[in-house]
């Protein structure tokens, strides 16, 4: 009966391992997104359907090794501009949010298809939440259409489930 228990316990941290396995992006896939991202650098608009533009601009910073991204959308107020900073944690990518909800997301790119431009990022942990309901970013989605198109969808959460989507196709300006 022990031998049975051990073997269902190793299988079952086997089979654990292997779906997380897959579902995070290889380390040469990290890679390739992280220069997808650096390929942003510049600013980039996205028009709204009110007629006004949301804008964000990528810089790569310390010494390549990090992307920063500043987001600005003057319908949402002053002091509402929020900065994401991406960049590789050996074979992982990931990204804090400094969010106007006054906490700080942290996501793990969970895949990335460079065929089709698409980078999907989950929630993996948070500074600064109220509580574990608390309002927040909890997931991204970029599709790079090409050097001077892409989309990012950023999915909020609050008491445990999503609440909404805020969707941006951007146009590089500069």
């Amino acid at each position: 009966m022990k031998s049975r228990i051990i073997l269902a316990t190793a299988v079952l941290f086997a089979l654990t391992a292997i779906a997380a396995a897959a579902d995070t992006p290889s380390a040469t896939d990290a890679a390739t997104a992280f220069a997808r991202l650096k390929s942003l650098a510049g600013d980039w608009e996205a028009k709204k359907q009110n007629g006004g533009a949301a804008r964000v601009q990528y810089e790569v910073i310390s010494g390549g090794s990090a992307v920063l991204e500043r987001f600005d959308d003057p319908d949402m107020g002053t002091g509402s501009g929020m900065v994401t900073v991406y960049y590789l944690d050996g074979g992982r990518l990931l990204l804090t949010h400094y969010c106007m909800a006054r906490n700080q997301p942290r996501m793990q790119a969970q895949a990335f298809d460079s065929a089709s431009g698409k980078l999907r990022f989950a929630f993996l942990d948070a500074t600064g939440l109220s509580s574990p309901d608390a309002g927040h970013i909890h997931n991204a989605i970029f599709h790079f259409a090409d050097a001077n198109h892409f989309s990012a969808e950023w999915q909020f959460f609050e008491n445990g489930k999503p609440k909404m989507t805020e969707s941006f196709e951007y146009t590089r300006i500069r």
